[in-house]
């Protein structure tokens, strides 16, 4: 005869041993994600502040006439103006967020950068911005980038300016300059 009760006793000792292990981990998930929170704003902005400098540089390097003359092809107005408050919103929008300083301000110029590009010059082409077309001499060829690549960007941006610029954006080091200028300034009045 078996005995039921041995049985039972040890799939609940299984059970709770298989809870433990379970909890052990989502203790030591919550560890490491404690951790590695505070560096996460700092790799969007890395990401978004280079790539708007990338791009920046890039229209600059080639000459702002040939992005100038983009702008006047495709009929967005004002194209002189637009296309170099384009290149300095990249360039010093860009370096602005890589540091973490007045990244809610510049966030809005750069979000509009990025909806124009994507309704004037990538929406005709889809949402993939890789776009295979053929390979030649082993080298893959592309297509012209839908709008996927301006909506991550954008999303980078939103979520920098609803979650902050991060513990080590220089607008965070300047508040707590001034935090810790004011608590002494406090102190010796007191």
């Amino acid at each position: 005869m078996i005995d039921h009760t041995e049985k039972t006793s040890t799939i609940v000792r299984r059970k709770e041993e298989h809870i433990s292990i379970l909890l052990s981990m989502v203790h030591l998930y919550h560890a490491f994600q404690n951790r590695v929170r505070p560096w996460a704003p700092l790799l969007l902005r890395v990401f978004v502040g280079y790539g708007f400098m990338a791009h920046g540089y890039a229209k600059l390097s080639r000459g702002p006439e040939q992005f100038i003359s983009i702008l006047n092809a495709i009929g967005i107005p004002m194209p002189h103006l637009m296309g170099w408050a384009t290149i300095v919103v990249q360039l010093v929008g860009g370096l602005c967020v890589l540091l973490g300083a007045c990244v809610i301000l510049w966030s809005i110029p750069m979000a509009a950068i990025l909806i124009v590009a994507a309704v004037t010059v990538h929406w005709p082409y889809g949402f993939s911005s890789i776009k295979l077309q053929s390979v030649i001499d082993g080298r893959a060829q592309f297509g012209q980038p839908g709008y996927e690549t301006d909506l991550l960007y954008l999303i980078c941006i939103a979520v920098l300016v609803a979650e902050g610029a991060g513990p080590y954006a220089v607008d965070n080091m300047i508040a707590r300059k001034m935090d810790h200028r004011g608590s002494a300034d406090l102190s010796e009045t007191s």
